[in-house]
């Protein structure tokens, strides 16, 4: 018993440490290419988490601070908690002009809080980072009585129909895994199945949910930045990734594209403890 409880510590503790590092090598690429949240969104969850002028929000896997300037600017107080060490020196410069921001380099699952301390607990593209049997009892934890969880989500941007369809060879040859493309309905589900994992954790209740279309216009280069960013890519192996971005390139360069347009979902979820 005692020998496999120790084997899953050192599973859990090499899972943690792959987190810490994972977007290390995307981190200048993420910060510049990463949409940010719509201010139609924002002010939305603030109205549903009924926050107050001074309420203190916790925020789990802040990266850059793509959400956190955002509720900085409207004069809530942050503490924002950051596992990768890039990430966080990155949010701090972005955050700097905002006294009312700290970032700590360390993650939910090592940070240790006081019961009932904040207003909020915020995630930005974030809590799927963190076990489910971990986060949302810490989380209720440290929210206080009638506190609210607020989920924002960018879901993967995608070019459109034609545009996939010119590459799909490439990506059939080099990133396989990768060739599925996901329709908004898709996409949809599987925001549906969040806030379904959100409500069978029984800590929260009275779940309310939203998204807008969005669009977006990247240059082929900060396209391709922007797939550095995403998971399905950093998993690559460096030599198939490197060969799929060059092909990526040619084809768009074939089709005369000099800027790539992008649909994606931003989408909430505010949920009261």
């Amino acid at each position: 018993m005692h020998k496999s409880n120790q084997n899953l510590d050192t599973v859990y503790a090499q899972d943690l440490q792959s987190k810490k590092t994972w977007y290390s090598s995307a981190v200048r690429a993420y910060d510049r290419t990463r949409p940010s949240y719509p201010q139609e969104i924002i002010t939305r969850v603030v109205e549903l988490a009924d926050l107050s002028p001074d309420g203190r929000i916790l925020e789990i896997g802040c990266g850059p601070g793509n959400a956190t300037v955002s509720f900085a600017q409207m004069g809530f107080s942050l503490l924002c908690l950051e596992p990768n060490p890039d990430f966080c020196w990155l949010a701090r410069q972005n955050c700097q002009q905002y006294p009312n921001v700290e970032i700590l380099n360390t993650s939910f699952e090592e940070w240790s809080g006081k019961a009932e301390a904040f207003d909020a607990i915020l995630a930005a593209t974030a809590i799927h980072w963190v076990s489910s049997e971990i986060a949302y009892p810490k989380a209720a934890s440290v929210v206080k009585e009638n506190g609210s969880l607020i989920l924002l989500w960018n879901v993967i941007p995608e070019p459109s129909p034609s545009r996939y369809n010119s590459a799909r060879e490439i990506y059939q040859t080099y990133a396989p895994a990768i060739t599925a493309y996901e329709s908004k309905a898709f996409q949809q589900a599987k925001l549906k199945g969040i806030e379904e994992v959100v409500i069978n954790s029984g800590k929260f209740a009275d779940l309310v949910s939203g998204d807008i279309d969005c669009q977006a216009v990247y240059t082929i280069d900060n396209y391709l930045a922007l797939l550095s960013t995403l998971s399905p890519y950093i998993k690559l192996e460096q030599y198939n990734r490197e060969l799929l971005f060059k092909y990526l390139r040619e084809s768009m360069e074939q089709d005369i594209e000099e800027n790539i347009n992008v649909s994606y979902l931003s989408a909430f979820q505010v949920a009261r403890k």
